[in-house]
């Protein structure tokens, strides 16, 4: 139970849910076990009063006596009646407050989960698959919610019944008692055996449920990829082998499971049969009556559903203590990119200093930024370039905080950015990643994400100032017109543009472009290129790219060759060097381009 510890302020949350419906299941309870004994009072009524029937059956009284015991057995019938619907009505009230209480705990659980995602950084997410972040947020959730719901409903239930009923059957002959539940120690050994199987059984399935869905989600995200190089029949198979490795875990887990009913069965039949061979003997040497007897069996058979639940019950508890423990797993794993004790909110006018920077990969050791110096004044326009893997992206990830360099510091407005918390140094920074990412959403609003709060105006003009408000307003329904997933209905270039007009609207101080114009051809760079120069006339902006924009002046052009400067200075200062960027400029002036894309 230690993994499910975890959820104990869920039950603190919702304490007076579990309050009510421990205390409604106490009361339906009771309700239950006052039937056997109004069953045994009706035995012992007979029992005693048919010898009396017997003597008076030819006699005037022999009616009289008949009318009056018929109406005490309808007293009886109309009260176990009542008392059957007394016990329904508030075991409906146990469901409706501990069921209840479970898919809040879900509701609570699910947003704990995905908050935490959003705070975890990038690393977390280039060491996990997506497809087991997707399962632990909905499968592993809805076993966890089968255990503080159903499995708490029924051993609560289990737990209240078989104390009563163990209390009334010692109470009426401990002898009896004994012998009848003498079955128990064999099931308490069975369930404990059989529980440790299960909870290995389950950790392994919710591990390859785990690897099955990101199976699919790679699919469905690649499936361009798969039709085009003719691999959907390799794709399959490698489908159906995991779910083949899936279905056979699970039906060793069902097997496994299989054992519980007969385990019971047999112990109910062993204790049912000793009731009545012990009872009978009870009943012949006239320690107890027939009503006794019959009250046994029935409680007997009463106690048959909470040996089973004992069972589903443990089942239930053993999937979700797997499934949580894979819950606390990511649950317990701390972002390094945090706010730092003291952070305050700081105004940033455009102005970046790196003094030394240096960054490595925590998860492939790559050094990709070495020793890096470089001073951005407020205003200046600044352009990026360099071969792939030259640490270009790597620069403008550390400049929004996704990553924090190991040594050296970067300054915004003169203050270090690990003392600017995350969301007000992140707020006032626009970025525009080379990989764009648009949602499953209407045109305006995936232009909007970058001001929720704005009107369509604003986002028209934002999508104007990209260049793609033309294209926009040929789509059927313009800017509501909604671009499926990942934006897979617009052109590469269509995609790109509204990924910078998402920035745009934002306003910042500070923009950062990563290779964000390589999809588009040169008329519409070119009018991207005019509109962005008026847009940035008093903004800081660093463009990364593999071009050379020609007709963009830029206060000063960088050069980067493994993770350091190589070169750096203006158009004129760049070319007089003849260097790497003065051959970039010829490649590109031939036409023989070098793609340099990272």
């Amino acid at each position: 139970m230690k993994h499910l510890a975890a959820l104990n302020k869920y039950f603190i949350q919702n304490k007076w849910r579990l309050i009510l419906g421990l205390l409604f299941t106490a009361i339906s309870i009771v309700f239950s076990v006052f039937q056997p004994i109004m069953v045994r009072q009706i035995f012992d009524l007979l029992s005693h009063n048919l010898d009396e029937y017997r003597l008076l059956e030819n006699t005037p009284l022999s009616g009289i006596f008949k009318g009056s015991f018929s109406q005490i057995l309808a007293f009886y019938g109309v009260s176990i009646l009542i008392f059957a619907l007394l016990s329904g009505f508030f075991l409906f009230l146990q469901r409706q407050t501990l069921i209840v209480m479970s898919r809040h705990i879900e509701y609570g659980l699910k947003n704990e989960i995905y908050q935490h995602y959003q705070r975890l950084d990038l690393n977390f997410f280039k060491m996990h698959r997506t497809g087991d972040l997707m399962s632990r947020i909905t499968e592993d959730v809805s076993r966890v919610r089968m255990y503080v719901g159903p499995a708490i409903m029924y051993a609560s239930r289990t737990l209240f019944l078989i104390v009563i009923i163990i209390y009334l059957m010692i109470d009426v002959n401990p002898l009896l008692t004994l012998y009848t539940l003498s079955p128990l120690p064999f099931l308490a050994i069975t369930i404990y055996y059989v529980n440790r199987i299960i909870h290995k059984k389950s950790e392994r399935i919710q591990a390859q449920l785990s690897g099955i869905t990101s199976i699919a989600q790679e699919s469905y995200s690649g499936i361009r990829v798969i039709k085009s190089y003719v691999q959907e029949e390799a794709s399959t198979k490698h489908f159906e082998e995991a779910s083949e490795a899936y279905k056979q875990s699970s039906i060793s887990l069902a097997k496994t499971d299989a054992l519980f009913q007969p385990a019971m069965a047999l112990m109910i039949g062993l204790s049912v049969i000793l009731t009545i061979f012990i009872g009978g003997l009870q009943v012949i040497a006239g320690n107890i009556t027939v009503g006794n007897l019959a009250e046994f069996v029935i409680y007997v058979n009463m106690l048959m559903f909470p040996f089973f639940s004992i069972g589903m019950v443990a089942s239930m508890i053993q999937r979700a203590a797997a499934s949580q423990q894979r819950i606390n797993e990511f649950l317990q794993i701390k972002p390094d990119i945090t706010d730092t004790a003291g952070a305050k909110p700081v105004a940033i006018n455009g102005e970046v200093r790196l003094d030394a920077v240096t960054f490595t990969y925590p998860h492939t050791g790559i050094t990709a930024i070495k020793d890096f110096n470089l001073h951005i004044k407020p205003g200046e326009k600044i352009a990026v370039i360099g071969r792939t893997g030259s640490g270009k992206s790597t620069l403008a990830q550390l400049l929004i905080r996704m990553y924090d360099p190991q040594q050296g510091k970067i300054l915004m407005g003169g203050a270090d950015i690990r003392q600017i918390p995350l969301e007000n140094l992140r707020s006032q920074i626009s970025y525009v990643p080379q990989d764009v990412f648009l949602f499953s959403d209407t045109v305006a609003n995936n232009i909007r994400f970058g001001d929720p709060v704005a009107d369509l105006a604003k986002v028209q003009q934002a999508a104007r100032q990209a260049s793609v408000e033309k294209d926009i307003l040929g789509f059927n329904e313009g800017f509501e017109t909604a671009i499926g997933e990942r934006g897979v209905t617009l052109s590469g270039g269509q995609k790109q543009r509204i990924s910078i007009a998402r920035a745009l609207i934002k306003n910042p101080q500070l923009l950062i472009f990563d290779d964000c114009l390589s999809a588009v051809d040169a008329r519409t760079e070119k009018e991207i290129i005019g509109n962005l120069y008026a847009y940035l006339k008093d903004k800081t902006a660093i463009i990364i790219t593999h071009r050379i924009f020609a007709l963009f002046e830029f206060d000063k052009i960088i050069v980067m060759d493994e993770g350091r400067i190589a070169e750096a200075g203006t158009h004129e200062e760049l070319l007089s060097l003849n260097g790497y960027y003065a051959e970039l400029y010829a490649r590109q002036q031939s036409g023989d381009e070098e793609p340099l894309t990272e």
